[in-house]
């Protein structure tokens, strides 16, 4: 016999309201569906669970007995939605994280140890592997991902920062190879290029003003690590395409230089991904409200100019996407 859990809560709370206009205005439902359900429940029970007066409701022994039952959905019920109501006040539980590798050396560990230091009921499990997870059927809550995202009306998105590349080298190597004057010197020097998604090596695409310079470059080197490029071309090896994220360090430092700095790749920008859920569990929504200020934080003037940090969550679709850029292949 196929009793529906509905029906037993319903009836459960009748019992509690003591009649089924009080019943009827505690679920929101018009008196004559509550009072249609029940007497569909006692034909599918083949007994009647409530005589019904003028002036009260009487359970029969067959109702007494059924009530028990009836109680614990209400129960269970009450329970989950006092679950759901403390998680959304509170974050709590694990989050579950998809971060590239190299993002999350360089960009996410002071998130990550400020949140759990402010939420400590919630704990962090991070995939850093290159792979692109899918969220919804692994059981992640937020991935981080670079450049062009797919249409996906299942997933929202956040944008998180934009990364500005260009191409580093060591002064020792330019010192023995020589600068490079112009995009197409860039055939006689050692390479060190961006590992595309679908193998082989992200093409380079220069602009300057209104030029634009664009091949498919011999890479002695091809990687999906901008944080490792910059790091094997500041021991000599060549000339890298990386972001100022990961060349800035060694910039400052004199291990690397700008090559042809009037020259620009495409930026690409980063985005905290989450599925589409209509509510959002308080730990993911906490996690990017703190993403989204730290990243004010950052900005000159304490985030008092153009931001382009965390601002608003929007479909995949609707984010314009970067076209050649040479972004690490997305978690």
């Amino acid at each position: 016999m196929d009793v529906e859990p509905n029906d037993l809560l319903l009836f459960a709370r009748i019992v509690e309201a003591g009649s089924f206009s009080r019943a009827a205005e505690r679920v929101q439902l018009p008196k004559s569906t509550v009072s249609r359900r029940i007497a569909l429940l006692e034909q599918k029970l083949g007994e009647r669970l409530l005589q019904r007066t003028t002036r009260k409701l009487v359970l029969t022994e067959f109702g007494a007995s059924l009530l028990e039952h009836a109680r614990r959905v209400a129960e269970e019920v009450d329970a989950a939605g006092a679950l759901a109501q403390h998680r959304q006040g509170e974050p709590s539980g694990k989050l579950r994280l998809s971060v590239p590798g190299d993002f999350a050396n360089i960009g996410m560990h002071e998130v990550i140890a400020r949140f759990i230091a402010r939420y400590p009921a919630v704990s962090l499990e991070m995939d850093l592997s290159p792979r692109r997870v899918d969220l919804i059927a692994e059981n992640f809550d937020i991935a981080i991902r670079m450049g062009d995202l797919p249409d996906d009306a299942s997933l929202h998105a956040r944008p998180i920062n934009v990364e500005h590349f260009g191409l580093y080298a060591a002064p020792a190597y330019l010192a023995r190879h020589g600068l490079p004057e112009h995009p197409d010197d860039l055939l006689r020097h050692d390479l060190l290029c961006m590992l595309s998604r679908y193998g082989g090596a992200t093409p380079w695409v220069l602009t300057r003003g209104k030029l634009r310079w664009e091949r498919q470059l011999p890479a002695r080197l091809t990687a999906n690590s901008p944080e490792l490029l910059a790091r094997i071309a500041a021991r000599g090896a060549g000339i890298a395409a990386s972001s100022q994220t990961f060349a800035g360090p060694y910039v400052q430092t004199g291990e690397l230089v700008r090559v042809l700095p009037e020259w620009d790749l495409p930026t690409a920008s980063g985005w905290a991904v989450f599925p589409g859920r209509r509510l959002m569990p308080a730990k993911t929504r906490a996690f990017l409200d703190l993403m989204e200020e730290m990243c004010r934080e950052r900005e000159p003037g304490g985030g008092q100019g153009q931001r382009q940090g965390l601002s608003a969550a929007g479909s995949p679709s609707s984010r314009p996407g970067a076209p050649g850029v040479p972004a690490p292949t997305p978690g």
